[in-house]
């Protein structure tokens, strides 16, 4: 790992904090100082047995240990300071492994329990972000300094625009996607079913399901046309056709995002068209991609080339103005064309328009849209169009003026193969675009 991006990392950030501690203070507000936990561990309802662990995006962006109680101190003007709570214990393993490639970017001071921070601090006043606010003020932050909403929109603003060191992370975690996708695409083509295509790409991965940046979307046949759908069914694969995976991969808190439609030789001829089709509309609009861009736009382009696609392919009739007029292609692509990405997979601040937090809503006919952003060098964000056959948004248009439009056997014929989403990971650079996941195929 390079120790100078991290550095020059870390300098962003403290520039950045220093920049909204400032602003904060200059609208009425005390803190000088921040203390960034990374939230404590929770346990399901009357057991011992601990929620996997994820830890709060903003620590994360600081220091990449993905550990319950870790604290990050934020002080203008002085080094950062990484507060280690690593308590005696002897049921688990508490160590953590400082690197240089980070540590030296840090004071580390090494505690034995939460209660010793408090003599640490400085007679800044403290201000706390992090999930937990009784914590909060049990170390003497008070209410008011508790996840300020102020700050939290500066910050959440900047986390959009990303350093070298969180491309390279982002990269990697890409890198490591596309193997595990081309394992998935294998295992299924071999007859897998969706409990062994996950497996398989578990296991080209070198991960846990729970060191996975999201549950692995694995859906085979009419499953694929669940948007979000979250079992892994163990009956024989053999006779499937159709396979979406929606899966990425975790390096240093930093997530890919990343989807594949594959088909087998006898899928229906149509279905098999769409699915070029669509990859060719996911190129078409990463070429869009560009500073100054207004990320509605990508969006709208998606719904007019799939409208264009649904005529092509006689799916539906008349022409793309109508299709999109009526809102049809709305009903075969229901989610956004993509969302910001980072430390978190749906990335933080997709709506604003400012770091004061002021927004920039979806547009009225697309309500699911995460990002409306313009688009400025350093954005990393997916493109994802998809088009699917869901019984629960067409069967309504079937008797209805709207549905006039629409093939009606052919979309009968299509409601067994389920749907199709391609998504990669995009960098807006100075004068265009990067694609974070085609490079590695």
């Amino acid at each position: 790992m390079n120790q100078i991006i991290f550095q020059q990392h870390i300098d962003i950030l403290v520039d950045n904090y220093s920049k909204a501690l400032s602003a904060h203070r200059e609208q009425g507000g005390k803190l000088e100082a921040l203390l960034i936990h990374s939230g404590s561990e929770s346990f399901y309802f009357a057991d011992d047995r601990m929620i996997p662990f994820q830890a709060y995006g903003h620590y994360l962006h600081w220091i990449p240990v993905n550990r319950p109680d870790q604290f990050a101190y934020v002080c203008p003007g002085q080094k950062p300071i990484y507060f280690q709570i690593v308590p005696d214990d002897y049921w688990h393993d508490q160590s953590i492994v400082n690197a240089d490639w980070w540590a030296n970017s840090f004071q580390i001071t090494r505690l034995g329990s939460l209660d010793e921070i408090p003599r640490h601090l400085g007679d800044a006043e403290l201000g706390y972000l992090g999930p937990n606010a009784e914590l909060a003020q049990k170390l003497g932050v008070d209410q008011p300094g508790i996840n300020p909403t102020d700050l939290n929109y500066y910050l959440n603003y900047q986390r959009a625009y990303k350093t070298a060191y969180e491309v390279e992370q982002l990269k990697a975690a890409n890198k490591l996607a596309v193997t595990g996708h081309n394992a998935a695409r294998d295992s299924f083509l071999n007859g897998g079913n969706e409990y062994q295509i996950h497996m398989a790409y578990l296991e080209a991965c070198g991960m846990l399901e729970d060191e996975s940046p999201y549950t692995n979307i694995v859906a085979l046949d009419k499953n694929s046309a669940i948007l979000h759908y979250q079992y892994k069914n163990k009956s024989n694969g053999e006779s499937s056709q159709v396979l979406l995976i929606d899966a990425g991969c975790r390096v240093n808190g930093y997530g890919s995002d990343v989807t594949r439609t594959s088909v087998k030789e006898n899928v229906n001829s149509t279905f098999k068209d769409l699915l070029q089709g669509m990859v060719n509309v996911e190129l078409e609009l990463v070429g869009m991609v560009k500073p100054g861009v207004a990320y509605p736009e990508i969006h709208l382009a998606a719904l007019f080339k799939i409208s264009q696609l649904l005529i092509d392919l006689d799916i539906c009739d008349g022409s793309a103005e109508e299709i999109m007029e009526k809102e049809l292609s709305h009903l075969f692509m229901p989610h956004g064309v993509g969302h910001l990405l980072g430390i978190q997979v749906h990335d933080v601040g997709g709506h604003q328009k400012d770091i004061r937090g002021n927004t920039r809503a979806p547009p009225g006919h697309s309500p699911a849209l995460r990002n409306t952003r313009e688009l400025s060098e350093g954005m990393v964000f997916t493109i994802e169009p998809g088009c699917y056959f869901i019984p629960l948004l067409l069967e309504a248009e079937r008797n209805q003026e709207r549905g006039k439009s629409i093939n009606w056997n052919l979309v009968d014929e299509l409601y067994p193969c389920g749907g199709i989403r391609v998504e990669d990971n995009i960098l807006v650079t100075h004068d265009g675009v990067e694609n974070l996941t085609r490079q590695f195929e």
